[in-house]
């Protein structure tokens, strides 16, 4: 079974079509620019084809980037399929489906509404999911499409983790409440931790920790999110690329007061000026800053330290939430490639557990144990993979 995994952005739009059964990719790309200029890439993943990077391609709407990527896809030179006809099922990457949904979705006119009714909750977000989704549905007449939701897996929290100690009518009416976001990854990487220790998820108290420009820490009792790091929006938790993280509210109005900032300019603050980003001065690309703190940049050296310490903290808190720990994941950008980090928030969790084995941490993007022989608690690196979980989710609600 061949799955159409789109992931759509206000002006991109990511796509792979793989066999979800066997994990094999037969091809991946980017819409970029779309409203703009258009820029087309195409990368099949069968010797012999030719990739196509950044061609310029007429893209007004979301839809003429959907007919690129299935044009490529069946193109008679360099096309993976002979037609649209294998193409049997599309999943969507949907960031919101708030407390309307714990798991995907086959999709309908009815969760179509549901997923519209989110837009508040993630206005940059929804809205370009929606796009992608009513494209496919206008080129793709027919195929069975499911939604795939970042906040999915974490509908499993309980009330005494996600709710805010706000008036609770907030909650009641206005549904201001913990989501979560990465789920999909957080799930992914979970379900391998165990397969990796054979083990039942069921059994395993799992730290997951997705580590990147945008970063979350989730835990996972019993093969469900108990715990997350990101808020009622992804600004919340660990500082992040340009994102801050956690901050006394009190400090918003002090800023805003002093030097007459609006809410969305102080937003823009919080979600683009922030995070490393921000305390460095120099990059939110976590390589930029270690090359900076090797040359003595003390303010690089003191945004990557901060972040460090964000997650040493949030590990220690949630084995204290759960009880205790088996395993703690590193994924992600920062997770799958920084030793150097990594090896730093592992050290000093003897006392629970946590052994590191340097030797073994020294590798990148694949998976691998990464704690000592006799760590009473795995340490894991495993590359995430959100593109098949969704192929995964489609198939199973497709065939």
């Amino acid at each position: 079974m061949n799955v159409l995994v789109i992931n759509a952005g206000s002006s991109s739009l990511k796509y792979q079509l793989m066999d979800p059964d066997t994990g094999v990719v037969l091809a991946k790309g980017l819409c970029e620019r779309i409203g703009l200029d258009g820029k087309f890439t195409y990368k099949p993943q069968i010797e012999g084809k030719e990739t196509l990077k950044a061609v310029d391609v007429a893209m007004p709407t979301h839809s003429e980037a959907i007919a690129a990527v299935l044009g490529a896809l069946v193109d008679e030179k360099n096309g993976v399929i002979g037609s649209m006809k294998e193409i049997q099922a599309v999943g969507h990457r949907v960031v919101h489906g708030g407390e309307a949904f714990n798991k995907s979705v086959v999709i309908t006119e009815e969760v179509m509404k549901a997923v519209e009714d989110c837009i508040p909750l993630a206005p940059l977000h929804n809205p370009a999911n929606i796009t992608g989704i009513r494209a496919c549905e206008k080129a793709m007449p027919g195929v069975p499409m499911a939604a795939v939701f970042d906040t999915a897996f974490h509908q499993t929290m309980p009330a005494k983790a996600f709710t805010y100690a706000l008036p609770y009518d907030y909650y009641k009416t206005d549904k201001v409440r913990r989501y979560g976001f990465h789920g999909t990854s957080h799930m992914y990487v979970s379900a391998r931790a165990a397969e990796m220790l054979d083990k039942p998820a069921s059994e395993l108290k799992i730290i997951t920790c997705h580590l990147g420009n945008g970063s979350s820490v989730t835990a996972v009792d019993g093969g469900k999110s108990v715990d997350t790091s990101m808020g009622f929006t992804p600004v919340a938790g660990l500082p992040m690329g340009t994102r801050v993280g956690d901050i006394d509210a009190g400090i918003l109005q002090y800023l805003m007061n002093k030097y007459k900032l609006g809410i969305d300019e102080m937003l823009d603050i919080l979600n683009k000026k922030s995070g490393v980003m921000g305390v460095s001065g120099v990059s939110s690309d976590f390589r930029d800053l270690e090359e900076a703190a090797e040359k003595g940049n003390q303010q690089a050296a003191l945004a990557i330290d901060m972040f460090n310490y964000g997650v040493k903290k949030l590990i220690g808190a949630y084995a204290a939430a759960m009880g205790g720990v088996d395993a703690i994941v590193f994924t992600a950008g920062v997770g799958e490639n920084s030793a150097e980090q990594r090896l730093e928030i592992g050290s000093n969790l003897e006392f629970m557990g946590v052994k590191m084995d340097a030797e073994a941490n020294k590798c990148r993007g694949k998976e691998q144990v990464i704690s000592a022989a006799d760590s009473q608690v795995k340490v894991l690196l495993i590359p995430t993979d959100e593109e098949l979980m969704i192929a995964r989710d489609t198939a199973a609600l497709c065939k």
